[in-house]
């Protein structure tokens, strides 16, 4: 276990520093949007964090600096304010972080996993620290889409698309079990497990392509006020929104987008990406459809016909490169069709990765539910505000996804790497 846990913490170190590495100073402390922090804040933060608790609460170790709780703490200072406080540079960050990881490695060394204490049973709290750091790696690429100047990596291409065998399933419904009481690093939010009965429904087979999304602009979607909920027509005026993000109109009449700092046609055939819940709601509404519901995507992803519980929607195994676009392998999502050996149970494709998956649900606690081990993580945030995605895309780390794992965020939000699938009643 010592082993796994050392090697998850250094992987998502390697993968925080390399997204930082060929970046200048002035990128790195600068504000690329209000939406977003510094670079160097989330480079900065995730060793405060890893501080609290691998290091202060596991061995009460006195901290670093009481002024890094401030400065770092993200509940204190909005993200648009970050800029004026005083940050640790690049440099600076960079030996903060690696101090604090030496000490968390000599703490990891002398203590025993021990079942009779919640953050060491199975080592949830080095996996709420592995996966803490993955989440901030997929903000900082959210934050590197929209650097002026862009960041162009280099990445193989994803593989091609294929053919779908429909465009929709069919789910039976009936009882399935929500949630999780066995995932080891689960989050308070994903608990506990818990029966939930559906009504039969239908799903898209794949999440709604650029394609798709092209044809409702082009039949008036975003021109068509009874398709919108009324706070989204508001937003969408207010704003002048008229098309996804990065999109760009060209002369022709066609469409392009701006990818980390490419310019390249639009691929058609890929899911459509930073679209807010507003806009996936109007185009489901366009379609006929609707979008589903957080229980009716994890039925879909996780649950088989025979009443299994899966934690991938191909099963158990884990997550590979035949299975699902993860881990920014591509650094863009894949044509829909591109998993055949990821399918689920009801033959939905490409449920991991890609992209998040806007649902109708609010976020809210299930029935049960427990603060674990801080009211922050998901408490605070339950109510009619935030809207709940699933399914994780392509920037997103294997170790921080699963078919139970919930994201939220404001239904107006389109920097993350957001897409969706609709739904129906089954008639």
């Amino acid at each position: 276990m010592k082993e796994l846990v050392a090697g998850g913490l250094d992987e998502a170190r390697r993968r925080s520093l390399a997204l930082l590495d060929r970046l200048s100073e002035e990128q790195q402390l600068a504000q690329h949007s209000p939406l977003m922090s510094p670079l160097v804040w989330d480079l900065a933060h995730v060793g405060n964090y890893e501080e609290l608790w691998l290091l202060r609460e596991l061995a009460a170790i006195p901290p670093t600096s009481p002024v890094y709780d401030d400065i770092y703490n993200a509940f204190d200072h909005p993200r648009a304010t970050r800029t004026a406080l005083p940050l640790l540079g690049p440099a600076e960050a960079r030996r903060y972080i690696a101090d604090v990881r030496g000490v968390a490695l000599d703490v990891l060394d002398g203590l025993e996993f021990d079942a009779g204490k919640p953050l060491l049973d199975e080592a949830f709290v080095y996996g709420m620290v592995i996966q803490h750091e993955h989440q901030h790696d997929e903000t900082m690429l959210a934050t590197l889409q929209l650097m002026d100047g862009g960041y162009r990596p280099v990445a193989p291409p994803p593989p091609p698309g294929g053919p779908l065998p429909s465009a929709e399933v069919r789910v039976a419904g009936g009882r399935f079990v929500m949630g999780t009481d066995t995932e080891p690093w689960a989050y308070d939010n994903e608990r506990p497990a818990h029966d939930v009965e559906l009504a039969p429904f239908s799903i898209d087979t794949a999440p709604v392509t650029n394609e798709a999304f092209s044809e409702f602009m082009a039949d008036g979607g975003y021109d068509a006020r009874n398709l919108w909920a009324p706070a989204g027509w508001t937003w969408r005026s207010d704003n002048g929104i008229s098309h996804p993000g990065t999109w760009r109109a060209e002369g022709d009449g066609g469409w392009s987008r701006l990818r980390l700092g490419w310019k390249e046609e639009l691929p058609m055939d890929e899911p459509v990406q930073h679209v807010s819940w507003y806009e996936a709601d109007a185009f489901a509404r366009w379609a006929g459809k609707r979008l589903p519901t957080e229980a009716e995507w994890e039925m879909a992803a996780s649950w088989d016909p025979r009443g299994n519980k899966r934690r991938h929607p191909w099963g158990d195994d884990d997550v590979s490169s035949t299975r699902a676009n993860l881990g920014q392998r591509h650094y863009r999502p894949a044509a829909v069709g591109a998993y055949p050996d990821g399918v689920s149970p009801w033959g939905c494709h490409q449920m991991l990765g890609d992209v998040w998956e806007w649902t109708s649900s609010d976020f809210a606690a299930y029935p049960g539910f427990a603060s674990f081990p801080y009211r922050e993580y998901s408490e605070v945030f339950f109510g009619t505000d935030y809207k709940v995605l699933r399914g994780g895309s392509w920037a997103t780390h294997p170790s921080a996804i699963r078919t139970t794992f919930r994201n939220w965020d404001f239904p107006t939000r389109r920097q993350i790497f957001s897409g969706f699938r609709c739904a129906r009643d089954d008639v």
